[in-house]
């Protein structure tokens, strides 16, 4: 005999459970949001917590009553994927717009001591800056300019991926590869 549930599941609506059903037979989303759909379908027909988790694979029915108590207060909202633990996110998107806003502007010699953007000197400019970031590492400004579809070119300065300045007869050209994208992954 099972204990009585705290928390029950409140009733689906129409849209909760048809939602509910897409996510649980989708193979494009996340695995953790299918498995939290499963198991809220499975509760909703019936099946005790223990039960629901059993028919996923998984052991506690206590991680199935602490989900029904979150979707019953937050609805779908619920299955979304959280911060799962580790050091907090240091820099936010508005942090990462900056450094982004910073790299794309063209570094001035005498003000910036360079030419052309390394990671070292894109630190130093940040570092400096009133509006800047004090801590920034260069691994940080690394991983956002990555993300944002940049690479280290030979040219030593961080320039779009896929595009490349070109000398021809009329005079400069920047030339674009369309494959550019492909080739990332």
């Amino acid at each position: 005999m099972t204990r009585r549930k705290k928390d029950p599941l409140r009733l689906l609506t129409d849209d909760e459970r048809s939602e509910l059903t897409r996510l649980s037979r989708s193979h494009s989303v996340p695995a953790a949001q299918n498995l939290r759909a499963r198991l809220l379908l499975a509760v909703a027909d019936g099946s005790d917590y223990q039960a629901a988790a059993d028919s996923v694979g998984r052991k506690s029915g206590d991680a199935v009553a602490h989900l029904v108590a979150r979707f019953n207060q937050e609805g779908l909202d619920a299955l979304t994927l959280r911060h799962g633990g580790g050091h907090p996110v240091t820099y936010d998107q508005a942090s990462r717009e900056r450094i982004l806003r910073e790299a794309q502007r063209t570094p001035t010699p005498a003000a910036d001591g360079t030419a052309a953007w390394s990671l070292n000197s894109l630190q130093k400019a940040l570092r400096n800056a009133a509006d800047g970031l004090p801590a920034v590492s260069t691994y940080t400004l690394w991983h956002v300019l990555h993300e944002a579809g940049y690479s280290f070119q030979r040219t030593r300065s961080w320039c779009p991926t896929g595009q490349a300045l070109r000398r021809r007869k009329a005079g400069v050209v920047t030339t674009t590869d369309p494959d550019a994208d492909p080739k990332k992954s």
